[in-house]
C-alpha cells in the first residue's frame, strides 16, 4: 500500500506519493496563492493528485491522504482562521471533507504543519524510536509539535503546541502578527533574524557585509556569518540564546529526550547549536541539565513536508 502527503503552504502546495519505507515515488507542486476561493483550489489539487498517483503507477493502491496545513485541526479536519492562506481568511474550511469528496471518498487526515513534521521525524527521521520530544520548525514563523509517550499532543481543541507564541520577552517585546508582543517567533524565525539584523544595523556603526544590502533576509545573515562577519555571528548568538532560554521552559513542561530543529533557519546549525545549548542548560532546572539533546532534522528538506504529512495517512 501507498499513501499521499500534502504540505499546504502560503505560496505553494507540495504533494507526493510515499511508500512504507519513506521514499517519495513521485511529487509535484501547485500554487496555493493564485486562488481566493477554496473550490477551484480543491479542484486543482485533486487533478494534481490524480496525476501524481498515475505517475507513481499506484492507482487503486493508495490507503489515504495526509495533509499538513497552517491552523489545521486534527480532530475536525478543518482549517480555521488561516490568515496567511489566500482562500483561508477568518473562515472555517472543511478541508478534509472537501478533499475526500473530490478524491472519490479516499480518507483524509489533517493536522498543522509542525505536527506533521513531528510525525514525519518520528516515522522516518531523527526522532525514530523516540517517545518524548519537541519538534520546533524555524521558518517564516516558529512552529512546534509536541510528542509525549509516542503521541502528538493535540489538546482539548486540536490546536495545542503553539510554542512560537510563548513570550520570549515580557516587556517592550516586538509586535507579532498574532496581535501579542514579545513572541518567540518575532526573534527566532527567519523573519525574526532579518528583523534583528535591520535593528542592529540601525543602532550601531559596526562594519558589516550586511550594510550594503537593499533588503535583508535570514539567508544573507547566514552567508555573512559563514564569511566570519562579526555582526552576523552576534545575531546568531542572540537568536540561539533566545531559543535556548525558551527551550529551558519547554523542558520543564514535558521532559523531552530531545528537541528536534527543522526548517530553513535550522540550516545555520553551526552558529545556533552552541548558544542554544549554553542558554538552555544555564536556565533549565538542574534536574535536566545536560540531559536534553538538540538534534537537527534528518529528512531531506524538499521531501520532509510531504513525508510528515504522509505519515498521518498510515493511521487511516
Amino acid at each position: 500500500m501507498y499513501v499521499v502527503g500534502i504540505d499546504v503552504g502560503g505560496q505553494t502546495t507540495k504533494l507526493g506519493v510515499v511508500d512504507a519505507r519513506g521514499t517519495v515515488l513521485a511529487q509535484t507542486v501547485i500554487r496555493t496563492d493564485t486562488h481566493t476561493e477554496i473550490a477551484p483550489y480543491i479542484a486543482d489539487l485533486a487533478a494534481a493528485l490524480n496525476k501524481v498517483i498515475a505517475e507513481a503507477g499506484v492507482e487503486g493502491k493508495v490507503k489515504g491522504i495526509g495533509v499538513g496545513a497552517p491552523n489545521g485541526n486534527y480532530y475536525t479536519g478543518t482549517i480555521e482562521n488561516a490568515v496567511n492562506l489566500s482562500w483561508g481568511g477568518t473562515k472555517t474550511i472543511e478541508f478534509a471533507k472537501l478533499l475526500s469528496e473530490a478524491m472519490n471518498g479516499l480518507p483524509v487526515a489533517l493536522t498543522n504543519d509542525a505536527n506533521a513534521a513531528a510525525v514525519g521525524e518520528m516515522t522516518y527521521g531523527a526522532a525514530r524510536g523516540m517517545k518524548n520530544f519537541i519538534m520546533i520548525t524555524l521558518g517564516t514563523g516558529v512552529g512546534s509539535g509536541i510528542v509525549i509517550n509516542g503521541d502528538v499532543v493535540y489538546g482539548h481543541d486540536g490546536f495545542a503546541g503553539e510554542l512560537g507564541h510563548v513570550a520570549a520577552v515580557r516587556n517592550n517585546g516586538r509586535t507579532c502578527n498574532c496581535g501579542k508582543t514579545g513572541c518567540l517567533e518575532t526573534y527566532a524565525s527567519a523573519t525574526g533574524v532579518a528583523r534583528t539584523a535591520r535593528e542592529w544595523l540601525e543602532m550601531s556603526d559596526e562594519p558589516s557585509l550586511l550594510r550594503g544590502l537593499d533588503s535583508i533576509a535570514s539567508k544573507d545573515v547566514y552567508e555573512a556569518a559563514k564569511e566570519g562577519d562579526k555582526l552576523a555571528l552576534k545575531i546568531f548568538e542572540f537568536t540561539g540564546k533566545m531559543l535556548g532560554r525558551s527551550f529551558a521552559d519547554f523542558i520543564a513542561f514535558s521532559a523531552p529526550e530531545a528537541i528536534v530543529l527543522f526548517g530553513g533557519l535550522a540550516r545555520a546549525k553551526e552558529f545556533l547549536v552552541g548558544p542554544i545549548e549554553e542558554a538552555m542548560n544555564a536556565n533549565v532546572l538542574p534536574l535536566w541539565k545536560n540531559k536534553v539533546k538538540i538534534v537537527f532534522s534528518q529528512l531531506k528538506e524538499s521531501d520532509a513536508a510531504i513525508l510528515g504529512a504522509s505519515a498521518l495517512a498510515w493511521e487511516l
